[in-house]
């Protein structure tokens, strides 16, 4: 997305931020274990906002694309805010004939080169404070807390990562009929059973999402802690969860894939899957073990240009604008043949740690731009038909207000993508409907979202972009009155 989008939802949510205590600039990260993906495996076993966007995209991550590419380099149209192959003995993916991991893969040659890899364990988050204060300043206990996980046969979701810090001021949120509820119990009464979260590796180190000084800076928002505190409630509340894996301290999109600061040292591909492979099966096994296994997790969040990618440099913004290329052995640019085979390890590898801890979770890929259809089929015969990347689930995101017009345009598209990849699932990972900045035309396209896609073979689900926030992608469902947010009863109307 475009710098509005930061600043329309700074604006609009100005009175929470006064409210917001700074922590500093507590830049303090957990140890640094070198461990191959075995290794890590091992040890992990025996333990446990609003979207910024480029105000341009970085258009060098595709300089050697296929003429039948070339338009990935255009603006970004979504999120806060986008050489020569490398030989390797490693089992993930390095060729156009990868085949999908197993659960003995990963181990070879990156053993030797663990020293390089930065692997995660169930000490390292980078919360400044115990998982009882931020189960304490996280969203308040649904009061469907007791009912059960329900049966979904299609996801209607929203992504509600921001109201953790909202309710660190001890907002309150109020139903369409005026009575006070929680953020749950309202969505589920108009038909909502899902839950996306995002997820930041490193959210407290500099450049990172909860950087001093950055807004957001009062705890360490999107870490391990937070994400698994807030995942209890969204299953206590008998609802989906879908965990989004930015693989990023800040924000990951079309203009920015910055790799972690914990691993902007690792310098060869097999080392940073290994750092992918064990941060993800930490995350995993810390959410399994706290009894809010994901339904979904997204590996990667709009990588259309690729994943981990970028390194910042001192211009480089809170939104992680401006950024440097990271080197040719790491980077997981997809506009390179290196950076193709690169960024299909880092796919692999974070598949492989979500499998191993619940085969069940469905894992999903999630791009954008889907106003360019040939660059949507290029990107999806890299990664499927080239490299055999075995995830579940293909997720776009779909913005009326970016360009990417309305839900019976995308039908074309989505029923070619459908016919064509007879073994993928499908969801609409994030849409709006608004037609403008923080202005939706009550046109009905909300709901023809959530209906289109339903009726499409094999798709399973959509997710409103945070229903609390409004911006340059449209408006939200809730209304801000002082701190506390009251549902709009026209605005859920589309809805139940």
């Amino acid at each position: 997305m475009k710098f509005l989008k930061n600043l329309a939802a700074c604006v609009s949510c100005a009175s929470v931020a006064l409210l917001m205590q700074s922590c500093g600039d507590d830049t303090a990260s957990s140890p640094v274990y070198a461990l191959s993906s075995s290794s890590a495996q091992e040890s992990l076993e025996s333990s446990s906002s609003v979207p910024e966007s480029s105000a341009q995209e970085s258009s060098s991550s595709f300089e050697n694309l296929s003429s039948s590419s070339q338009d990935v380099s255009g603006s970004s149209s979504s999120e806060t805010s986008l050489s020569a192959g490398i030989e390797s003995s490693s089992s993930v993916a390095t060729s156009s004939t990868v085949e999908p991991t197993s659960s003995e893969t990963l181990q070879s040659s990156s053993s030797s080169e663990a020293q390089s890899s930065v692997a995660e364990s169930s000490s390292s988050s980078n919360a400044s404070q115990p998982s009882s204060a931020i189960e304490s300043s996280s969203s308040q206990a649904p009061s469907s807390s007791s009912a059960q996980p329900i049966k979904i046969d299609f996801y209607n979701g929203a992504d509600i990562s921001e109201v953790q810090e909202y309710e660190r001021n001890n907002t309150k949120f109020y139903d369409v009929d005026g009575k006070e509820s929680d953020i749950f119990t309202i969505l589920k009464n108009h038909g909502f059973n899902s839950i996306r979260l995002r997820t930041f590796v490193s959210p407290k180190a500099k450049y990172g999402y909860a950087a001093s000084g950055c807004g957001h800076d009062s705890e360490a928002y999107g870490d391990k802690d937070h994400v698994v505190a807030f995942a209890k409630k969204v299953k206590a509340a008998g609802m989906g969860l879908l965990v989004d894996i930015h693989y990023s301290d800040v924000w990951a999109d079309p203009g920015k894939q910055i790799i972690p600061e914990r691993w902007r040292n690792v310098n060869n591909a097999n080392a940073m899957a290994d750092s992918v492979y064990a941060y993800t099966k930490d995350l995993m096994l810390a959410l399994k073990n706290a009894g809010a296994t994901p339904d979904m997790v997204q590996v990667g969040n709009e990588t259309t240009p690729g994943i981990l990618i970028h390194k910042p440099n001192s211009k480089t913004d809170c939104w992680g604008n401006g950024v440097d290329k990271a080197a040719t052995s790491v980077n997981g640019d997809m506009g390179t043949a290196a950076g193709k085979a690169n960024a299909a390890k880092y796919f692999n590898a974070g598949i492989k740690a979500v499998k191993e801890v619940s085969p069940t979770t469905k894992t999903v890929l999630h791009i954008e731009r889907i106003r360019q259809a040939e660059t949507v089929k290029w990107w999806m015969g890299v990664i499927f038909d080239d490299y055999k990347i075995p995830a579940d689930v293909m997720g776009f995101s779909a913005y009326t207000a970016y360009g990417d017009g309305t839900p019976d345009k995308w039908k074309n598209l989505f029923n070619t993508i459908t016919t064509k990849y007879s073994k993928l699932e499908f969801v609409v990972a994030e849409y709006n409907g608004g037609d403008s900045d923080n202005h939706y035309n009550f046109d009905k396209s909300r709901q023809k979202t959530r209906e289109s896609v339903r009726e499409m073979n094999r798709w399973i689900g959509s997710f409103f972009w945070e229903p609390t926030i409004g911006g340059a992608w449209g408006s939200g469902l809730f209304d801000w009155r002082g701190k506390d947010l009251y549902a709009n009863a026209k605005a859920f109307e589309e809805f139940f």
